[in-house]
């Protein structure tokens, strides 16, 4: 018999010695772990496992081989945390087995060695196997993986993590990405603010604004629990460097030796924006992994101040680190304009300045939904400048090239370089006003415009001459967010006398309706059954709540999973922001140069009565149904 192919117990073994001093802490026993005396093949066979090489490294292997089945993913099933039994996993050819062994080689250490002592899939010794068999492994070695200590795959952190809107929207959102399965099991929730707070406080103040889906509620207290339990709390102090710097340290102990990524979300007051966000570049960056950081709207307050805030964010990061999140964008509706522009014959041939008359984009907040926006800046700033232009962009852009998020921004910047700067004379902003006895008084400062309508225009090949009617306003009568592109009349219409005297109401329309229940409709034309010749403006309608049942996702939950997944294509890249801040720029210095004073109306009423002469001047009928 040749020596070869002798395997010697364990016990009896020259690295015997060795086992004292190895960190895996593996059980050995003689049946389960023989060592082959051979120097070139390692294999698993007979419920034994089979090393190779010398004895001064039998240890450092077993380490290595223990964490690389951990973190290799075809060993593991589903959760980072279970792992499937070998026994269990699909037969694998030689060449597939062996496209692994380099990885192993790179995690375990494993480079320097000689290719006779790396891992192979296969052993010609025994004939009891051929090649390109997987072996078993013993279940007294697959036990002890348990034993090595595992570390999150992925760290978030909530910067402001006991402001309101933490409480309400992230963390409810990040725990539903949990419950769902689309964040890592072994995730790390981190929040961060300047108060004296425990992780047990923390998890009582974020514990009531959980839920779970009402159309699947199993194991709900289990994922609950075990959210909370992954929930720690950093208290950052009033010197961010020092805090950042305990973040950092705390994210380290939960990740251990795992390549972790991190992800901050900055829910913070703007002025503090910056500082926040430098020492998280300086102190906190992943070690390997990547590192992205969610900035909130407001962008900047102007051109200027947008200007420095994206030089100090690209100071510390680069472009496709940083994610600038408007909620808004995070609706179905935003995410379906391109899926109907683009997958749908029926569209597209119409949309352009031969076809379509005017588009109106409305986002309409009535005295029950009505917030009051961040301070000095209004609506202008905080809804215009993001949500309605990126909405502007999305619905009129060329095809791109793919469904990748930059290709998406190229074309969105392209329009936004291609729309008129917005002049104050198409420009009408407005302040609600509430009647306290015989006394009219403005609710908010008067810097902060809450009504604004305005009318753009694109100056390319494909919307010359089109107006984009733009209504944004809080403290109105009607809830309203949607989309309405109006068709121009049929040329020469024989019916036309059949339709009435406002020719407007046989108008052609497909409204994109997001609130109150959304929504796609379509009006047409369509003869009233009966004797005679009598045309009726009717609706088709995609009532989204008839036609599906699943539960529609927060916003915040829909954009927090896009930034895990590098989706980037809801978010604003910094030359679309400059871009967006120089088509508002002519009426923000007619406010700020000038002092206009925005024209009071109503609290509860239709707003300011100029919104409707400006639509007359642009020959678009008020589209108020």
């Amino acid at each position: 018999m040749s020596l070869t192919s002798c395997l010697l117990p364990f016990s009896q073994s020259s690295t015997a010695p060795l086992t004292s001093t190895c960190s895996c802490h593996l059980p050995a026993s003689s049946s389960n772990f023989p060592v082959s005396s051979r120097n070139y093949y390692s294999s698993l066979r007979n419920e034994s496992l089979v090393l190779n090489g010398g004895g001064s490294n039998h240890c450092r292997r077993f380490c290595g081989l223990k964490l690389w089945i951990l973190k290799s993913p075809n060993l593991r099933h589903g959760s980072h945390r279970k792992h499937q039994h070998v026994k269990d996993l699909t037969t694998r050819s030689e060449h597939t087995f062996l496209s692994y062994e380099r990885g192993f080689a790179e995690e375990t250490g494993a480079a320097g060695l000689q290719p006779s002592e790396t891992i192979l899939g296969t052993d010609s010794v025994d004939d009891s196997h051929k090649a390109g068999d997987t072996p078993s492994v013993s279940k007294q070695f697959l036990d002890s993986l348990s034993d090595v200590p595992r570390g999150a795959s992925l760290c978030i952190a909530v910067v402001g993590a006991t402001g309101e809107l933490a409480r309400r929207k992230i963390f409810p959102a990040l725990f539903a990405l949990y419950y769902s399965g689309y964040l890592p099991e072994d995730v790390g929730i981190f929040g961060y603010s300047r108060k004296n707070l425990t992780d047990e406080d923390l998890r009582s103040i974020i514990a009531s604004t959980l839920t779970c889906r009402v159309d699947h509620l199993e194991n709900c207290g289990d994922k609950m629990d075990a959210f909370l339990s992954r929930t720690y709390y950093i208290n950052g102090g009033y010197d961010n460097r020092d805090g950042m710097s305990r973040l950092d340290e705390r994210m380290k102990q939960i990740e251990g030796v795992s390549k972790a990524n991190r992800m901050f979300y900055l829910s913070v007051p703007q002025e503090a924006l910056v500082d926040v966000a430098c020492n998280i570049g300086d102190k906190a960056q992943a070690p390997q992994g990547w590192t992205r950081i969610i900035v909130e709207k407001p962008f900047g307050f102007n051109w200027y101040s947008s200007h420095q805030l994206t030089q100090s964010l690209l100071s510390k990061f680069e472009e496709r680190q940083i994610y600038r999140i408007d909620h808004m964008l995070g609706r179905n509706l935003i995410e379906n304009l391109t899926v109907l522009r683009f997958s749908n014959l029926v569209f597209e041939p119409l949309w352009n300045r031969t076809y379509i008359r005017n588009v109106q984009v409305i986002v309409s907040e009535s005295v029950a939904q009505t917030a009051k926006y961040s301070d000095g800046y209004g609506i202008i700033r905080d809804i215009f400048h993001s949500h309605i232009l990126q909405t502007i962009a999305l619905l009129t852009m060329e095809p791109p090239i793919s469904l990748d998020g930059e290709d998406i921004r190229n074309e969105k910047m392209k329009v936004l370089r291609s729309t008129r700067k917005l002049d104050p004379a198409y420009a009408i902003l407005g302040q609600y006003k509430y009647t306290s006895g015989d006394k009219n008084e403005a609710i908010l400062n008067s810097v902060g415009p809450t009504y604004c309508a305005a009318a753009l225009y694109i100056d390319n090949a494909r919307w010359d001459g089109v107006p984009f009617l733009v209504r944004v306003g809080t403290g109105l009568i009607k809830h309203r967010v949607e989309i309405r592109v109006q068709f121009r009349h049929v040329p020469g219409n024989i019916y036309r006398d059949n339709i009435g005297i406002n020719i407007d109401l046989g108008t052609n329309e497909l409204i994109l309706r997001d609130e109150p229940d959304e929504a796609i409709l379509v009006k047409i034309n369509n003869k009233v059954p009966g004797l005679g010749l009598q045309l009726d403006a009717s609706e088709l309608n995609l009532l989204y709540k008839d036609r599906y049942s699943t539960e529609v996702p927060d916003s915040y939950e829909h954009l927090i999973h896009d930034v895990i997944d590098g989706d980037n294509h809801l978010f604003m890249r910094s030359d679309e922001v400059a871009a967006a801040w120089n088509i508002l720029s002519p009426v923000l210095e007619e406010i700020d140069k000038h002092h206009t004073a925005p024209e009071l109306y109503e609290f509860g009423g239709r707003g300011p009565v100029g919104a409707y002469y400006l639509w007359a001047k642009h020959g678009v009928p008020w589209a108020d149904g």
